[in-house]
């Protein structure tokens, strides 16, 4: 019964964060802390390790499909992975109080920022609002084992990119990170395989099925629209929850 159970969760889970792209580590963590049960180190770890497999298959879906903007998500990667680096090491100090009100400070922000951005892409400062954005996700990554998917994607949608290739390239900004995240949380033994695993085959259906569901609501004009207020949404609410 609990295989079923988190083979279903990780199909969930898999179809709609890739769809949005992101990597599922915070419904990763609630999953594992609040319904099995999981210490908050295992789950930390089992979450980055879970969400590796489907991630890169959305993101080979999503190359095939020519929807990245490499040049955007490079520029996020190589603020990101130090950031990994120095989460991971600092995170032992950071008092989990504090944590828990910058990550729900920053995830409300974005999603208001979603809501008030300008329609026209930027150029001057792109690059460094960028690498910001990575620094952000990066530290989310090394310090909670989070995917840091709510800084890139928002990150994307406030520079201007439409829904869908902010989607697939944040999926490969996840990739990178969430990969030496992973490395950096399992060096302690801390990854639950019997869990980990029915929830990462769950998860890498869903990433298979991502990118066609996101094909299939790229033809319809106003998908986007309302997609991009879902995710505004779901950010300031992670964020608020992540405070209380």
């Amino acid at each position: 019964m609990q295989v079923a159970l988190l083979f279903l969760f990780g199909l969930l889970i898999g179809t709609v964060i890739i769809a949005l792209g992101g990597g599922g580590g915070a419904f990763y963590l609630g999953v594992l802390t609040a319904v099995f049960q999981l210490d908050p180190a295992q789950a930390a770890a089992t979450s980055l390790v879970t969400a590796i497999p489907s991630i890169l298959i959305g993101v080979i879906g999503y190359w095939r499909g020519h929807k990245i903007d490499f040049h955007l998500g490079n520029q996020m990667l190589i603020a990101a992975l130090p950031a990994v680096i120095i989460g991971a090491l600092i995170s032992p100090y950071i008092p989990k109080p504090l944590y828990k009100w910058i990550i729900g400070i920053i995830l409300t922000w974005l999603g208001c920022r979603i809501f008030i951005k300008h329609s026209k892409k930027q150029t001057h400062d792109g690059k460094w609002a960028a690498r910001l954005y990575g620094i952000l996700a990066g530290l989310m990554v090394g310090v909670a084992g989070l995917s840091g998917g709510g800084p890139i994607l928002a990150g994307l949608l406030i520079l201007g990119e439409d829904l869908f290739r902010a989607t697939a390239t944040s999926a490969y900004v996840l990739s990178g990170m969430c990969l030496l995240g992973a490395i950096l949380h399992t060096t302690s033994g801390q990854v639950n395989w019997p869990v980990g695993i029915p929830l990462m085959l769950g998860a890498i259906i869903g990433a298979i099925l991502a990118p066609r569901l996101m094909d299939l609501l790229s033809k319809k004009p106003q998908s986007g629209k309302y997609i991009q207020t879902f995710i505004a949404i779901l950010l300031i609410v992670m964020g608020v929850k992540t405070v209380l």
